[in-house]
């Protein structure tokens, strides 16, 4: 038994082909499908590593009867919200208009014309059916309702994160991000880090904001708790201690019990958010960090491309977390007499007992302290430390492994060049570098078109047209590697992806920007505007257009970002940590990035790497506009509409 999913590449999609549901990817088609038939229309969106979409799966869209019910009333569209977050947006809106909560499965019925009536998450089968007789029994018997209802829910959509009109020009203030900072602390968990609730995300653009607001403020409590966070994460179950790589949250207050999904997203953020905490804190592991999630990304989740795969999911064989979980038994026989070692360095007893004869491996301090814990010189610890691994390695990959999603995606790809060359820039490690350069080829000559950016690309087949986060995390990728390389054709490439959505993306009164293009076709086209697990495509672009308004003295493009900042300004202070990156373009405002116009053919690989923690803008060439007046052969320095005399080296220019 198939349905026409079959035909579909994504991997989520794939998962539900031999479902009795007679499931259809999204298209406008369906649409004049269900307007042909009278029916109305389920959007049922997931992902691949989503455990709760498994179980959805399992118990609903597997059962006969249940399918039976859902072929006869409903047109049962399958959408990868990965593949469609514009999809998933727009729907997601509508849930949370409806039930206050939102998360996957994200369940949407709609009329045939897309307009919302009803969703949720997660239904059981007796629940689920439930609501597929109530719903048929009420569209067949108060139509007039059910349109009111839906008229009124996709206006409440079309009114979501959205802004029209521009707010007048303020002048902004260190005392927003104070008042920012003070309301957010009250909610911090001073005991395990993060925040005092459950479950628990990484959410890395936080910690650099706050990272950002110690170091610039020499607030000694803010550096505390952003160190307490970034050990306890780093220590937790939620990061694997074996293979390296964060998982996608934790359950719990105590960063123990991950949901096992390993996502490309958190981890190159995370890889970026250790690299600077490095070169903050010089604690060596969160070199370890940096360096163990490369390892397992370059092991896991490469394309023989160069570019990375999505996903790892959380289950194997049908079970959460059995890919990374160990016995006793499992350990004593593969360590025999270190085995009383291995247990206490991965807490393989009583801390890191979850359920059924599994530990999950978790630690409680660093190499050096458990090294003189147990009269061990540090080396002597790490060549141990060394072999264990491999040896639990070697071991875990005689296991069914978790599921991989295999399909790329331009915006986390380009999150991951990012990270790399941060962390190229604080280690020197030139394997980042190429990877960052690789990622950024597949984008530049995979994935844009000459017209536009696609999106995907799964088994070689590139489709469906970028987002707003592709451009925008993409522009910030190519302007850092230019900073990095000195290769003026990245910058180029970036300014060419920053007029796209210039021209495609922004509205031309808030200069803000719609999440997808001019040829979108969905009920609403919306505005990503609050930071979460990963920035808003709103945040992001406003910075691309700072940095790339600077390059080019496009006063447009400053005058757009100085404009979308405005336009979230007040309310700022409410949320925190729902505006971190908003935080951090208010930083550039207050503390402008120094100008080094490096025009005597030094190195900019060496620049780049020596002016890892500044905060500065780097150019090279005397025909970017930037640069184009300033002394040639020499180093120029600026700031704040000074210009500092010109020297001939990098270690006279840091002087400044």
């Amino acid at each position: 038994m198939s349905n026409q999913l079959r035909n579909e590449s994504s991997p989520y999609l794939l998962q539900h082909a031999n479902n009795p549901v007679n499931w259809v990817a999204w298209s406008n088609d369906v649409f004049e499908q269900a307007k042909a038939q009278d029916k109305l229309v389920l959007i049922s969106v997931g992902y691949s590593a989503c455990h709760w979409c498994h179980v959805m799966e399992h118990e609903c869209f597997e059962d006969e009867e249940v399918a039976a019910l859902m072929n006869a009333h409903f047109i049962n569209v399958k959408v990868d919200r990965e593949e469609r977050p514009d999809v998933d947006q727009i729907y997601m809106t509508a849930v949370q208009l409806i039930t206050q909560k939102g998360g996957w499965p994200l369940n949407c019925f709609t009329l045939p014309d897309g307009r919302p009536i009803y969703g949720g998450t997660y239904f059981p089968k007796e629940q689920w059916m439930h609501v597929l007789k109530s719903l048929v029994y009420t569209y067949n018997n108060d139509r007039a309702k059910t349109l009111e209802y839906a008229q009124q829910l996709t206006e409440g959509i079309r009114g979501a994160d959205f802004i029209e009109k521009p707010q007048l020009n303020i002048d902004f203030q260190e005392e927003k991000l104070h008042e920012m900072v003070v309301r957010w602390s009250r909610s911090f968990d001073t005991f395990e880090g993060g925040t005092n609730r459950a479950p628990k995300f990484p959410l890395p653009n936080n910690w650099l904001f706050l990272m950002k607001y110690a170091v610039y403020f020499d607030e000694e409590k803010i550096h505390k708790h952003v160190e307490l966070t970034l050990d306890k994460m780093a220590f937790g179950g939620i990061y694997d201690q074996i293979g390296g790589g964060f998982t996608r949250y934790a359950v719990d207050v105590l960063w123990k019990v991950p949901h096992f999904e390993k996502m490309l997203y958190d981890n190159a953020q995370l890889i970026e958010l250790y690299a600077k905490a490095y070169a903050c804190y010089q604690k060596a592991h969160y070199k370890e960090i940096v360096f163990q999630s490369f390892e397992f990304l370059e092991r896991e989740l490469l394309n023989p491309g160069g570019a990375y795969y999505s996903a790892l999911d959380a289950d194997s064989e049908g079970e959460e977390g059995k890919f990374y979980c160990w016995s006793l038994q499992e350990i004593e026989q593969l360590f025999d007499k270190e085995a009383e070692l291995v247990k206490s360095y991965w807490n393989i007893n009583q801390l890191g007992y979850w359920e059924e004869g599994k530990y999950i491996p978790l630690k409680k301090q660093d190499d050096l302290s458990f090294a003189k814990a147990h009269d061990l010189t540090l080396a002597q610890w790490q060549e141990k430390k060394e072999k264990f691994i491999d040896i639990l390695l070697s071991e875990r990959s005689k296991r069914i492994r978790p599921g991989l999603d295999n399909k790329m995606l331009v915006s986390w790809n380009a999150m991951m060049a990012k990270g790399l060359l941060e962390a190229f820039r604080v280690f020197g490690e030139e394997a980042f570098l190429l990877r960052a350069r690789k990622i950024l080829l597949w984008i530049k000559e995979t994935q844009w078109q000459g017209a536009h950016l696609l999106r995907v690309q799964t088994n070689g087949d590139s489709r469906i047209a970028g987002f707003l986060e592709d451009y925008a995390h993409s522009i910030e990728a190519f302007t850092l590697a230019y900073q990095c390389t000195g290769e003026l054709e990245f910058l180029h490439f970036a300014k060419t992806l920053t007029e796209k959505v210039a021209n495609e993306f922004q509205h031309p009164e808030s200069m803000l920007c719609y999440f997808a293009g001019q040829d979108s076709e969905l009920i609403s086209r919306n505005m990503e505007l609050n930071d979460n697990v990963i920035p808003a495509s709103n945040s992001v672009m406003a910075h691309a257009f700072l940095t790339m308004g600077q390059y080019f003295q496009n006063q447009a493009w400053r005058d757009s970002a100085k404009q979308m900042l405005t336009n979230i300004y007040d309310g700022m202070e409410a949320y925190g940590s729902g505006y971190s990156n908003w935080g951090l373009l208010l930083f550039q405002y207050l503390d402008q990035p120094k100008h080094w116009h490096v025009l005597n053919g030094l190195s900019p690989l060496e620049v780049f790497k020596e002016t890892a923690g500044r905060n500065c803008m780097l150019s090279y060439h005397e025909e970017l506009p930037l640069s184009q007046h300033y002394t040639p052969n020499a180093i120029s320095v600026c700031e704040y509409g000074v210009c500092h005399p010109v020297v001939q080296s990098i270690e006279e220019a840091l002087q400044y």
